[in-house]
């Protein structure tokens, strides 16, 4: 048969089709949606219509978006494999992505087209979206931060892969009981995933325990092989990452654990079934848990293998594409892939990527080394000594050793480097060594990154200040140059444009299309602050976000908020730091007032607070229960429940998330100066125009640069008046001792007033408070409620507040995780843009 008369192949059948004939799995209009959803429904789910309900629809649904990405996410992967170019690996151990289906419905901007095709199915839209099962694989603010970064890598059309842990339990579901929070299992694969796709034939093994032997190669050169005791294989499990109005569609690789050998048939043949499916359940623990409880050793040790496991699952990958699909030679490294640690949980990177280098590619160590420092970059969140992670050198003999042998090798090197540059200053040596010497000998995991990086940064200015001048301050004089800060942002497409539609459609209107790939254009509303139509439309709009959230916190609690009050709202981590009990201790002196002074004028106000703690950390589970008793009190006593309310929301999540922030009047953060790293709920909050209440931590700092002094509520100690109270000894009585008011709030928590009568459920609060408070809760307390008392102020002037709300939208452009992305990229990673075309067929 001639070229002439063949048949055309399936992919020219499609291009040659009809105009205006669409495919039942790349279509975007309405009708191509519907048909789509019902094909899966019958082929995919295999449900006969009289067993359909809604989460059969939104299962549906997801699969149908999920084909209108697949043909963009493999259009994608291949391009970046074609052009060689080079890719971004953002290694984090949380990735906090929230529900899919939103998000991808305005990525692809078809939202509209999915509302009328399940309306032609006769099923509600929201309904249907409110089925999505969150995956909870992220703490707070560190994965919700790289989920945004994702986001906007794929908005930017920067080519990038994140990598990561697919725990099969997520960060666990909080449920109240009588105040206090209680634990219960995330079971979030419960009904599967649809958005993500095995691929069981990519998977890499990882070694633990066992020993080292050093041998001589076919060369005459000394080597070392690591012989693992026991080894698990990591399974690739990829999710599409869809640009927004782009045709880019970026990859998440989560690594799930499986055991090589899953039935060891000689015992299950022997009737001895728990040793036949030991290994597979010993190994796939690895990453059964986000977050195992650490306190004990073997919490510690999974805690560990967690992190090498998804680490060396990572640059095993990375490895692979650039030798195997690239076809590029391991040196080529560095100018094909940039690396970067999201914190301390992904460092044993430095030392796994040497052990690849060297042990498995046979790499010299002075050309190994050059290779993973230009290839690393470390971005340090926190300045909490407790949060900077170090591991027991005994831990790390036992489960890694190879890796010990590499880090005793970076470290004695490294530390001649510093003697040479501060020759006989052994305390520098000592301070910079990446193992702490001091009792229980620990690797210092922050030590690591920074010494394995060729580029450092911070989240927030202050942040990046305090890291040179504090934690990592002898580094920085070491090396200046691989500093630098990039402070956090945000995504607005899931916390405006998903959570705040009313607001979504005023900007639109206002400003025109647009914003959403560039947020500074919202500048455009300040010179309307002022304008009395705007400010109407704006505070209708805030009126309905919070009824919604009223409903909402109605039928989660049973408590009963008026849109019409201030909502003074905080939400995140359950932490002292972050001082929760700050905003308790003002929300007591408010209701003693009422109660002394029953016909004071005071703004009516809900409190609403809402967030997990970690569950072995006490002190902060004993404030969630002070929140809640303050509550049962307050919101029952009609002397003051129509003027005050308080209320805890439960469970706090990115999907109730998008509930919060656009119903804030107030955002609370009252962290203490110098402990904040960042904050990014503080960014959801001012994009959705609430004013904020805070110190001068993280990015707080820079908020109240871009919105104006004049539109931010000040309070409390500096950095450096914090210092200077310590230095001088603090002693909190000695303030409790000159407020009469605090003395006052803080009996009656110890007497009881709050607890039906027991005195011993708070004592170690108040004992806390009163002899040490190591975050100055009480330094800052008089200030805390001089700030409150202009919210209220403020507040009474209608017109004022509409125009201080519109100009913290109007300024909150800097802090789109799009501006972060674009700093990473040309700063630190060198990722240019690469357009991909539109989707063939």
């Amino acid at each position: 048969m001639s070229d002439a008369t063949q048949v055309p192949s399936t992919a020219a059948a499609v291009d040659a089709a009809p105009t205006g004939v669409e495919d039942v799995r790349t279509g975007m209009s309405a009708n191509a949606l519907r048909q789509a959803i019902e094909d899966h429904l019958r082929y995919s789910l295999g449900r006969p219509a009289a067993l359909l309900e809604p989460k059969h629809y939104y299962r549906a649904l997801a699969l149908a978006v999920r084909d209108r990405m697949q043909q963009r996410w493999i259009q994608t992967t291949q391009t970046y494999l074609d052009l060689s170019r080079k890719v971004a690996c953002y290694l984090s151990a949380e990735f906090l992505l929230g529900p899919h289906l939103g998000n991808n419905l305005l990525n692809l901007q078809i939202e509209d087209q999915a509302r009328t095709a399940l309306a032609a199915l006769g099923q509600d839209f929201d309904e249907v979206l409110a089925c999505e099962e969150e995956p909870g694989l992220g703490n707070g603010g560190l994965g919700r931060l790289a989920a945004c970064y994702l986001d906007s890598l794929a908005t930017l059309e920067r080519p990038a892969v994140g990598y990561g842990i697919r725990y099969e339990f997520g960060i666990f579901d909080q449920e109240i009981r009588d105040g206090w929070q209680a634990e219960k299992t995330d079971n979030w694969l419960a009904d599967g995933n649809p958005w993500e796709i095995v691929k069981p034939e990519l998977s890499y093994r990882v070694g633990w325990g066992g020993h080292t032997e050093a041998y001589t190669d076919e060369r005459g050169k000394y080597r070392v092989r690591w012989v693992p005791q026991r080894a698990v294989k990591g399974v690739y499990y990829g999710t599409p990452i869809q640009g927004y109005g782009v045709n880019t569609c970026n990859t998440l690789t989560l690594w799930s654990a499986r055991a090589i050998q899953q039935l060891a048939l000689d015992a299950f043949n022997a009737g001895d079934y728990y040793r036949a499916v030991d290994e597979q359940v010993v190994s796939e623990t690895v990453t059964k848990v986000l977050y195992p409880n650490d306190q004990p050793e073997v919490g510690k040790q999974l805690r560990l293998a967690q992190q090498h496991f998804f680490v060396s699952c990572s640059l095993q990958d990375i490895l692979h594409l650039l030798e195997d699909f690239a076809g590029l030679p391991v040196r080529e490294l560095p100018n094909r892939v940039a690396i970067q640690l999201n914190d301390t949980h992904p460092s044993i990177a430095v030392a796994e990527l040497m052990r690849l280098l060297v042990d498995e590619r046979h790499l010299d160590w002075d050309e190994a080394w050059p290779i993973t420092v230009a290839t690393l970059g470390y971005t340090n969140h926190t300045l909490l000594p407790e949060a900077l992670e170090t591991w027991p050198l005994s831990m790390f003999e036992r489960f890694l050793p190879r890796h010990l042998e590499i880090i005793y090798e970076i470290n004695r090197r490294f530390l001649d480097e510093v003697r040479a540059r501060f020759p006989g200053d052994d305390d520098r040596v000592r301070r910079m060594s990446l193992i702490d010497e001091g009792g229980d000998r620990r690797i210092r995991m922050a030590h690591l990154a920074t010494v394995g990086s060729h580029a450092v940064n911070g989240v927030a200015a202050l942040h990046s200040e305090l890291l040179k001048t504090t934690v990592l301050k002898d580094f920085y004089e070491m090396w200046p140059e691989r500093f630098s800060n990039k402070t956090n942002g945000v995504t607005p497409r899931r916390f405006v444009a998903l959570a705040n539609p009313g607001l979504r459609k005023l900007l639109d209107e206002t400003i025109g299309q647009g914003w959403l790939r560039d947020l500074d254009r919202l500048r455009e509303l300040a010179p309307l602050a002022g304008d009395p139509a705007l400010q109407q439309r704006w505070r209708a709009v805030k009126r309905e976000n919070k009824a919604r959230l009223s409903d909402y916190i109605l039928a989660q609690t049973g408590i009963g908020l008026d849109p019409d009050w201030l909502f003074d709202i905080q939400v995140k981590r359950l932490h002292e730091y972050k001082r929760q009990h700050l905003n308790l201790l003002h929300i007591l002196t408010a209701y003693h007032r009422l109660k002394q002074h029953p016909n004071l004028e005071t703004a009516p106000r809900a409190y609403i607070f809402g967030g997990k703690a970690a569950p072995g950390y006490t002190m902060a589970k004993l404030i969630i229960k002070l929140v809640n008793s303050v509550a049962e009190i307050v919101n029952a006593d009609p002397d003051v429940n129509d003027r005050m309310k308080v209320a805890f929301i439960p469970n706090f999540t990115v999907q109730n998330g998008q509930l919060i922030y656009p119903a804030a009047d107030l955002s609370e953060q009252i962290s203490t100066a110098g402990k904040e790293a960042s904050g990014t709920g503080n960014m959801k909050f001012m994009m959705n125009g609430a004013l904020t209440i805070g110190t001068l931590d993280g990015a707080n700092v820079e908020m109240r640069e871009q919105v104006g002094a004049e539109n931010f509520f000040l309070f409390g100690l500096t950095v450096e008046g914090v210092h200077r109270v310590l230095a001088e000894g603090y002693r909190p009585r000695d303030y409790i001792g000159q407020n009469d008011e605090l003395a006052a709030i803080l009996s009656l928590i110890a007497e009881g007033r709050f607890s039906r009568g027991d005195t011993e459920v708070f004592a170690p609060l108040i004992a806390n408070l009163t002899n040490h408070d190591p975050f100055l809760v009480i330094a800052d307390y008089a200030d805390y409620v001089r700030a409150q008392r202009e919210v209220s102020s403020t507040w009474q002037d209608t017109e004022a507040w509409t125009r201080k709300s519109i100009l913290n939208s109007a300024h909150s452009g800097k802090f789109s995780s799009d501006r972060a992305i674009a700093e990473y990229s040309d700063d630190i990673w060198k990722i240019a843009p690469v357009t991909i075309g539109p989707p063939k067929g």
